[in-house]
Formats: C-alpha cells, sequence, structure tokens
C-alpha cells in the first residue's frame, strides 16, 4: 500500500487523541470509541485506521446508518485526504456504488453490509470495520455487532471499531468480552435549555408550526446565527418551511434537509453563506451529521419511530417523544463554534419523565426480514443468535409465521429446521420488507 497523506483538521478531539486510539487499534481486536456530537468521530476515524497501518490487507469498511450520511462522509473524507470520491475514498448506497480498484476506506450503509454478508461470509474484502453510530440501536446496527461476535474468532486479522455517542458505552464493551472504551469529548461550548412547551396552557392555541415560528424569532433576537430545526417529517419540513418564509425575517435563507432530496440540495446545507440560515432538518441530523455553524436549536422533542403491532400485524411510522438521550443529542449540535441556546418546546417535567435511551429496534420490529437473513446466511435460530438485546419470543413466533404464509420459509419434516425456498432466497436478496418483495 502506498504511503497516505494524512492530514488533521484542528479541533477535532478525535483528532487530537489519533495516537492513543491508533495504538489501541493496533493492540485490540476491538475498540470502542464513544464521542459526542461533533467530535470527529466519522471522518477521523478512517484516517486513524490508515494511521495504524490497516487497509493493506482489505478494505477499511465504514458503515453509516444513513444513505446521506454515507455519501456526505465519504465526500468529507476524501477532500481531507487530497483525493476524489472513488479513488482512496468510495461508498456504495443502494443504486451508486462509488469505489475503485485503488479504494482503501469504503463508505457504506449498513444494509450494504447485510448483503455482503449473504455473499462472503467471512467479509474476507476487509481488514478493518467502522461499526458507526453504534448508539442508535438500529436493526441493522443490532445484527451487525452480533455477526461480528460471532465471526471475529474466525478472522483474528479482523480489526473493528465500534463507535457510540456516549451513551451505554459498556454495554458494547461487554458485548465483545471486554474490549477497551476511549471516550473523547466533542462539544465544546455551554448550551442553554429553554423550555416552550406548547399547548399546556389553555389559552395557548397555538400548533407546533406556530411555536417554532415563535422560538424562531426568539433566537433572531439573540444574534445572527444559524438555527437547527428538527422535525419528524417531510410534509412537516415543507408546511414549517412556508410558515417560517412568511415572517419575512430579513437576510435569512431557509433550507430542508431530509434522505430524499437530490444530491445538490442536500449539499446546499454544507455551503459557505452569509447571513442566517434556518435549516428544517429530519433526525438525520440528530447524530450523523454535523451541520456546520448552527448555534441554536429548535426540538418540538418528537421523530417517527418505526415499531410492529402485534395485534394489527404491521409495522407502523407513529410521530412519539424522543428520548432524553435523542433530546441531548439535539441539543448537543448547538454549541460547536460559540454559546448555544436549544428551545425544546415541551416541558422540563416531561423531559423528565421520558426513558433514558430509545428502544432498540429489535425490541419493536417485525423481525420476518431478519429472520429471513439470518436463514438465507445459514446463522441458525435467531433465538440463540448473541444479540445485544434478545427480541421477544412472540415477535419471533409472529416472524415465522409471516414468512411460511409468504412461502419464503418451510419446516423440514424430521428435524424441525427452518429452510428457505425458493421464494425466500428470492426475497432474501431483495432489499425491502418480504412482504413487499412477495407481492
Amino acid at each position: 500500500m502506498a504511503a497516505v497523506d494524512l492530514r488533521w483538521p484542528d479541533g477535532l478531539p478525535v483528532a487530537e487523541r489519533r495516537d492513543e486510539i491508533a495504538a489501541a487499534i493496533r493492540d485490540h481486536q476491538v475498540v470502542v470509541v464513544a464521542g459526542e456530537t461533533g467530535s470527529g468521530k466519522s471522518t477521523q476515524l478512517p484516517k486513524i485506521c490508515l494511521r495504524a497501518g490497516r487497509g493493506a490487507a482489505g478494505l477499511i469498511g465504514h458503515t453509516q446508518p444513513r444513505r446521506l450520511a454515507a455519501r456526505t462522509i465519504a465526500e468529507r473524507v476524501a477532500e481531507e485526504l487530497g483525493s476524489e470520491v472513488g479513488g482512496l475514498v468510495g461508498y456504495t448506497i443502494r443504486f451508486t456504488d462509488r469505489v475503485g480498484d485503488g479504494t482503501l476506506v469504503k463508505v457504506m450503509t449498513d444494509g450494504i453490509l447485510l448483503a455482503e454478508m449473504q455473499r462472503d461470509r467471512l467479509l474476507s474484502r476487509y481488514d478493518t470495520l467502522i461499526v458507526d453510530e453504534a448508539h442508535e440501536r438500529s436493526l441493522n446496527i443490532d445484527f451487525i455487532l452480533g455477526y461480528l461476535k460471532q465471526l471475529l474468532p474466525r478472522r483474528p486479522d479482523l480489526k473493528v471499531v465500534v463507535t457510540s455517542a456516549t451513551i451505554d458505552t459498556e454495554r458494547f464493551s461487554a458485548h465483545f468480552d471486554g474490549a477497551p472504551v476511549i471516550e473523547v469529548s466533542g462539544r465544546t461550548f455551554p448550551v442553554e435549555v429553554r423550555w416552550r412547551p406548547v399547548g399546556e396552557d389553555p389559552e395557548d392555541d397555538r400548533d407546533q408550526v406556530a411555536a417554532i415560528c415563535d422560538a424562531v424569532e426568539e433566537l433572531v433576537r439573540e444574534g445572527q446565527d444559524d438555527v437547527l430545526v428538527f422535525l419528524s417529517g417531510e410534509r412537516e419540513i415543507r408546511d414549517t418551511a412556508e410558515a417560517v418564509d412568511r415572517l419575512g425575517l430579513p437576510h435569512t435563507e431557509v433550507l430542508p434537509l431530509y434522505a430524499r432530496l437530490s444530491a445538490a440540495d442536500q449539499h446546499r446545507v454544507f455551503k459557505p453563506h452569509t447571513g442566517r440560515r434556518v435549516v428544517l432538518a429530519t433526525n438525520v441530523a440528530e447524530t450523523s451529521l454535523t451541520v456546520p455553524g448552527i448555534r441554536y436549536v429548535v426540538d418540538p422533542g418528537t421523530a417517527r419511530i418505526s415499531r410492529y403491532s402485534t395485534r394489527l400485524k404491521v409495522q407502523r411510522l407513529p410521530i412519539e417523544p424522543v428520548s432524553q438521550a435523542a433530546a441531548n443529542q439535539r441539543a448537543g449540535r448547538c454549541g460547536r463554534v460559540a454559546d448555544g441556546i436549544c428551545i425544546r418546546l415541551y416541558a422540563e417535567e416531561d423531559f423528565d419523565a421520558r426513558p433514558a435511551f430509545t428502544e432498540p429496534e429489535i425490541l419493536r420490529t417485525n423481525l420476518a426480514s431478519v429472520i429471513l437473513a439470518m436463514t438465507s446466511i445459514g446463522l441458525g435460530d435467531i433465538a440463540a443468535f448473541p444479540f445485544l438485546d434478545p427480541p421477544d419470543r412472540r415477535a419471533i413466533t409472529d416472524g415465522v409465521r409471516l414468512l411460511q404464509e409468504l412461502g419464503a420459509l418451510e419446516i423440514g419434516r424430521g428435524d424441525e429446521r427452518q429452510r428457505l425456498t425458493t421464494v425466500g432466497r428470492r426475497l432474501a436478496r431483495l432489499p425491502v420488507d418480504p412482504r413487499f418483495g412477495r407481492m
């Protein structure tokens, strides 16, 4: 492997501790790196792996929960290495593969890595894997962490770096038999939290959009800096954008940020600008991306959370209150450039009553896709798989029954083992819910 010119941005805590992290990667098979919002985990760790000599015997794989983050991080790391995307650094997301023959770092969605597991059970293309944003505890992330726990004894040459916000890091360490945890500071300025609950006073007849507009006007009086508003979906973003535009704030640009935006529109958020910006984002901006220049945050305290109804047998996306950890992640998005202000559109008592962490997705989802993938790879009984949080037995039964109804799974005579049918093998190759794949 030719020498790579590694340059390190000023002021990123992860970059400042690169020697310590590189030494830990050399000395241990698994390392957990915990850092607050904006610490530089996502962009600096691939370079630290290169510094530690990784990428010589295989690719450095770097998983992200979201396509937008995968592409943006690949572009940023490539820029810092003085390379084009598809050169030293590439990315793969659904329908797009920008990985070249000379690529050392491959950024991808975690779903892409799951698909590769079905074709290459040893993940032999990689000498290092970075599992980013593990604290999100998505279905894909939990599956990857369980799979790696089984794989590592068979791949003693494979190094794994698990990154997390400073949330429940000991769980990840214990999962990998006491892997070292390196905690890195992130936010550098204090954040003032203001509570502006909506609808608690009987005379307060504002809806959420009106409350957001009031909060934006309050923050505009504080200074010229940029505002980040968290919203639960595209429709809410469009409605709020129209309302904020109607405020007629001078020298103010309103920008949406969500996964389905075109790449050009997504990039506008990261380009230098004059005046003030109000960025209206889904929770893609909660952990995966650091939007530059944000000093103020408006948090309605809700998000769309995927949840399976065992009674109705459907996966739903209700809008629910976010956990304390998610709310703190949102507040952490300001305070990167100067003292920050976070306005929460709910009461402090409401916050105190919320769960500390977001419930792992595996405990609130239909397991049919997971069972299909596990059966395809030959990982055996889902109940015996080393998940961080084992799923509920009833959810497993529902998943198996659904796959049988779809004609994807059959129970072998005599041994009671689950086997994929021809339909099941085809469904396992499709990156969609089995019910949609069978249509």
